[in-house]
């Protein structure tokens, strides 16, 4: 079973649609393990703030039936597919680790290196997979995290996604098994 964290963001409709793709991610490869979501400003253009959250799952699909189910639950979030990258969306699924896999293929490059640059996905990425080391640099997440430069210029407020500390879709904090 390889140990998948997948970055959840939206900042059209957020709770609504983070709703539907944890439900769809849930019913689409078994428990999941969620980070805190946190809300956040939009990075790269001016748009309404952000809810972003990790989710972590085990699978035996390869990467690519991954990434094309990402895709689907893009859609059924009414993201069109070749949306614009920096613009407001309903819901952006992106791979972050797939096990210890490094990947440079265009278009799916693993680890996801926006995961070392935008707080908003270490910061959950480590709250919910601490110990999980980076497979290019062998450091923890909580490492990373810790070292993260200008961690405070960047605000994040934890928020509760339905009224709920913790959602609904989410198994006990797990850690999904490692491998590939």
């Amino acid at each position: 079973m390889t140990a998948v964290y997948v970055a959840a963001g939206s900042n059209v409709e957020p709770e609504r649609y983070l709703s539907v793709a944890l439900r769809a991610l849930a019913a689409t490869f078994g428990p999941l393990t969620l980070s805190p979501a946190y809300k956040n400003k939009a990075v790269g253009f001016e748009g309404a703030d952000f809810i972003n959250l990790v989710v972590g799952f085990g699978t035996q699909e390869p990467v690519a039936e991954v990434r094309q189910q990402l895709q689907k639950i893009e859609a059924v979030c009414d993201r069109p597919p070749g949306a614009p990258k920096w613009a407001p969306r309903t819901m952006d699924l992106d791979i972050l680790l797939f096990g210890d896999l490094i990947s440079n293929d265009p278009g799916l490059i693993i680890p996801r290196p926006d995961l070392l640059k935008r707080p908003y996905m270490l910061k959950p990425m480590a709250d919910i997979a601490p110990d999980v080391q980076h497979p290019a640099l062998g450091k923890t997440m909580r490492e990373l995290w810790e070292t993260f430069p200008g961690r405070g210029d960047h605000q994040m407020v934890e928020v509760l996604l339905g009224g709920e500390p913790t959602n609904p879709h989410s198994a006990p904090r797990r850690q999904p098994e490692s491998g590939r």
